[in-house]
C-alpha cells in the first residue's frame, strides 16, 4: 500500500499544511481538506508516513459526522470532488483522503472531553487532586472512569508548539460566555453519545478533542476531524483494567518505540522501521473496522 506524505495538488491553492492535513482553497465558500498519512508524535512530524492512516481517519470522521449530525451541524459540503479538482490524476490520487468542506471561521480553542483518568489529567490529579482545575473525588487510580465526563478546553498551538490547557473561565474570556457554554454543552453531548455507541462495539473512548467553527450567521458547526484514533484515546474493552494504562488503537506503538530511543523529541524525528509502521497501520484499520462493522 502506497503512503501519502503530501497531497501535492498543483491545481488548487495550498492554504495550510498541518501535522496531518493539507488544506486547499476551492472557492470563497469551499475548502478541500486532504488527510495525509503523516504521523506526528510529541508534536514532531515523523519522516515516515503510515500507509492507509489518512484513509482510515477520513472514513472514521465521515462516519461520526453523519451519525452525530442531529446534535450539531458539521462542515461537510455537497460539492463533488469532480467539481473541486479539475485534474483527473490529482483527483484520483487523493479521493479516499479528501473531504470538501464549507469555509467557516474556526474557534481558537480545542474542546476536550475526558471520561477516564489518563495522560496529563492523571499527572495533575496525582499532584493536585484535580484535572484542569476541576476537583475530582479522592482515591481514583490510573485509567479509572470519572463519575461524569468533564470538559477541559485548551488553546490551539501552531505546528511544533504545545497546546495549553485552560479553565472554562479563560475560554469564556476568549470566545464569550454564551458561545463557550454552547461549545461545552455540545461537546459533552457528542462525547456521551459516541462513547455509548463505541462501548457497544467493544471500544472505550477515554477522551477526545473536538474543534468548532462559525458560519456567516454565527451558527456553530463541528469541523476538522471527529472521534478518530488521532483525536481520541480508543481502548479495547477486552484489555481494560483500572490501574494499568490500556493499549490503544492509534500511534501508541510509535510513541512507545520512540521512548526507547536516545531522541530529544525535537525535529527531525527518526525514521520509523517497517515493523512498527505496519503494526501502526493495522491498529488504525482495526479501529475503523471495529466501529463501523
Amino acid at each position: 500500500m502506497n503512503a501519502m506524505m503530501h497531497a501535492d495538488i498543483k491545481s488548487l491553492k495550498l492554504l495550510h499544511s498541518g501535522k496531518v492535513r493539507d488544506m486547499y482553497e476551492i472557492d470563497e465558500h469551499h475548502l478541500l481538506i486532504v488527510t495525509t498519512d503523516r504521523l506526528s508524535a510529541f508534536d514532531v512530524i515523523m519522516p515516515t508516513p503510515i500507509p492507509g492512516k489518512g484513509t482510515v481517519l477520513n472514513a472514521v470522521s465521515d462516519f461520526w459526522f453523519k451519525k452525530l449530525a442531529h446534535i450539531v451541524p458539521n462542515h461537510s459540503a455537497e460539492m463533488d470532488l469532480e467539481e473541486a479538482i479539475p485534474d483527473a490524476e490529482e483527483r484520483e490520487r487523493v479521493r479516499s483522503h479528501a473531504i470538501i468542506v464549507k469555509r467557516l471561521k474556526p474557534l481558537p480553542i480545542e474542546a476536550i472531553v475526558r471520561g477516564y483518568l489518563i495522560g496529563s489529567g492523571w499527572k495533575e490529579y496525582q499532584k493536585q487532586g484535580s484535572v484542569c482545575g476541576i476537583k475530582l473525588p479522592e482515591g481514583l487510580i490510573l485509567a479509572d472512569q470519572l463519575p461524569e465526563p468533564i470538559f477541559t478546553p485548551s488553546t490551539k498551538a501552531a505546528v511544533g508548539e504545545h497546546d495549553e490547557n485552560i479553565d472554562f473561565e479563560s475560554m469564556c474570556e476568549i470566545i464569550g460566555t454564551d458561545l463557550a457554554t454552547q461549545v461545552r454543552d455540545v461537546s459533552l453531548q457528542l462525547y456521551k453519545e459516541a462513547a455509548a455507541f463505541a462501548l457497544e462495539k467493544g471500544i472505550i473512548i477515554a477522551d477526545t478533542k473536538f474543534e468548532f467553527g462559525l458560519d456567516a450567521d454565527g451558527k456553530l458547526a463541528l469541523i476538522d476531524e471527529v472521534l478518530t484514533p488521532d483525536s481520541s484515546r480508543f481502548w479495547p474493552i477486552s484489555e481494560y483494567k483500572p490501574g494499568v494504562s490500556p493499549p490503544s488503537f492509534d500511534k501508541q506503538i510509535v510513541r512507545d518505540w520512540l521512548e526507547t530511543l536516545d531522541w530529544d523529541k525535537k525535529a527531525p524525528g527518526p525514521v520509523i522501521p517497517d515493523t512498527i509502521k505496519e503494526k501502526t497501520s493495522e491498529k488504525y484499520l482495526e479501529a475503523l473496522k471495529t466501529l463501523t462493522s
